[in-house]
C-alpha cells in the first residue's frame, strides 16, 4: 500500500548478541595491552607517544562501537553496518597501533620494551 509506512530492515538478535560478545572479547584484549604496555617500568620518549594515541584512539572507537551494539536501535540494519564499520576502523587503528609500538621496540627506538 502507498500510504503504510515502510518498516526499517533488523537483523536477528542473536546476531547483534554474537557481534557483542566479539566486541567485547577484542575490546578487552586491546584494553590488556594497553594496560601491560603502559604499565611497562622503563622510560617512556617522545617516540612512545605515536603507539600510545593510535592506541587510545582504536580503543575509543571499539569502546564506541561496544556502546552502540548495547542500544536498543542498533537492530536496525543501517545503525548495526555503520557501527561494524566503526570497529573495524577501530580495530586498525589499534593495529597500527600496535605495529608501532613493535616497530619502535624492533628498531630501538623507545625504551618501553614489548619484548622481555
Amino acid at each position: 500500500m502507498a500510504g503504510d509506512p515502510e518498516q526499517p530492515e533488523k537483523i536477528e538478535s542473536t546476531f547483534r548478541s554474537g557481534s557483542l560478545t566479539a566486541v567485547g572479547i577484542v575490546l578487552g584484549f586491546s584494553l590488556s595491552f594497553l594496560s601491560r604496555w603502559a604499565a611497562n617500568p622503563n622510560a617512556w620518549s617522545r617516540v612512545d607517544f605515536i603507539p600510545l594515541v593510535l592506541l587510545a584512539t582504536g580503543i575509543g572507537l571499539q569502546l564506541k562501537a561496544f556502546s552502540n551494539l548495547l542500544r536498543r536501535d542498533s537492530l536496525l540494519v543501517t545503525r548495526y553496518d555503520r557501527t561494524q564499520r566503526l570497529f573495524v576502523i577501530g580495530l586498525i587503528i589499534m593495529t597500527l597501533g600496535i605495529g608501532a609500538a613493535l616497530a619502535n621496540d624492533i628498531l630501538g627506538f623507545s625504551k618501553q620494551t614489548m619484548f622481555g
